[in-house]
């Protein structure tokens, strides 16, 4: 559906994308998440061809977004953070005028406007004009806009930023139905509602694509805990043995208090051993008072991701080498650790 093969966007020295690549496959509902800064809103209007890359490529439906930018766009909606609406128009003529850009058929544009009014809910104002509507109504607007022709995919920059809580549910749910039908992108600040909405989540950190999955495929590579349970135990030896002899345990974490020992099990991806562990406690005569799945929100994962990402980042800056080039008349070259002391002259250069 959409191939993003080693994106690069630079604006003078700054790098807001740094080599990214992914894939959309069709029919499912994508989350793009990130810090502000991050590079989202610029890897999406690349992607919708608003922006053209430094470097790499973009391909919806095998059609380059740069050589073939009127083919490729077809398959494409797009609803900017902030909808590029007349404020003068009402809704159905600019709903009839954005057909009409898309160049929706004349035999079917009527119909075609009829089923995104009714599919955004904008019948009770369709005659007003959009300048006098709430946030709410102008975010079905600029939704309407996106998706009037069909296309394969919808695009959508913070579609629920600003709205009260009543109008970010309607946006939502409106948003779910569109994955019913559309391949949708979608970019929000909110994490819950990205958990909620979508199949799969992109993280992106200082340009980079630094994970791709659903949220339980994103909380496996963390390596989490997936199962904690507490039983009462003098041994700390014993419960940890116990438990290591149970097929697909990776790894246990054991904490004592009071006589009893709430151990914290890792497992192998997608194990269920409750009932091993079950069985486990019974054999070894060994009290079983809790068991628990140990589910961990997208807030969690996305921060830890992030923040395993940043501290990646500085410890490979630390350990870079710093070889030092004697200048005429100087000692032989010496090669320091970038956070050991310099020496007294040369010139740095890095490896």
């Amino acid at each position: 559906m959409i191939e993003v093969r080693d994106l690069v966007k630079r604006y003078g020295e700054n790098l807001a994308v740094d080599h990214m690549s992914f894939t959309i496959e069709a029919g499912k509902v994508y989350g793009f998440l990130g810090p502000n800064g991050a590079g989202k809103s610029t890897t999406m209007n690349i992607m919708t061809g608003y922006l053209g890359p430094t470097e790499g490529t973009v391909c919806i439906n095998g059609h380059n977004i740069m050589d073939e930018p009127e083919t490729a766009k077809k398959s494409i909606g797009y609803l900017p953070e902030h909808p590029p609406l007349y404020m003068d128009m009402k809704v159905s003529e600019y709903i009839a005028f954005a057909a009409e850009l898309k160049h929706v058929p004349k035999a079917r544009r009527k119909e075609e406007i009829e089923r995104v009014i009714a599919r955004c809910g904008l019948d009770k104002v369709r005659g007003r004009l959009i300048g006098n509507l709430s946030k709410g109504y102008k975010q079905r607007v600029g939704l309407a806009q996106a998706i009037i022709g069909s296309p394969e995919v919808v695009i959508l920059d913070e579609p629920t930023v600003g709205l009260d809580p009543n109008q970010i549910i309607e946006i939502r749910d409106l948003i779910r139905t569109l994955g019913r039908e559309h391949t949708v992108i979608l970019s929000s600040h909110i994490l819950s509602e990205v958990q909620e909405i979508c199949d799969e989540v992109l993280i992106i950190h200082q340009g980079r694509l630094i994970a791709q999955g659903t949220p339980a495929q994103l909380e496996n590579k963390l390596g989490a805990p997936s199962l904690e349970i507490t039983v009462r135990s003098a041994s700390e030896n014993a419960v940890k043995a116990m438990l290591f002899a149970v097929d697909q345990v990776k790894d246990v974490s054991c904490t004592v208090r009071d006589g009893e020992i709430t151990a914290a099990i890792k497992t192998v991806e997608g194990a269920d051993i409750r009932e091993q562990v079950f069985n486990a406690c019974v054999q070894n005569a060994i009290p079983l008072l809790m068991m628990r799945p140990i589910e961990f929100s997208l807030e969690q994962i996305f921060l830890k991701i992030i923040r395993d990402s940043a501290q990646g980042a500085e410890k490979k800056r630390k350990i870079k080498k710093v070889i030092r080039v004697p200048v005429a008349g100087s000692a032989a070259p010496e090669t320091e650790s970038a956070v050991g002391p310099a020496a007294d002259s040369g010139t740095e250069v890095q490896e």
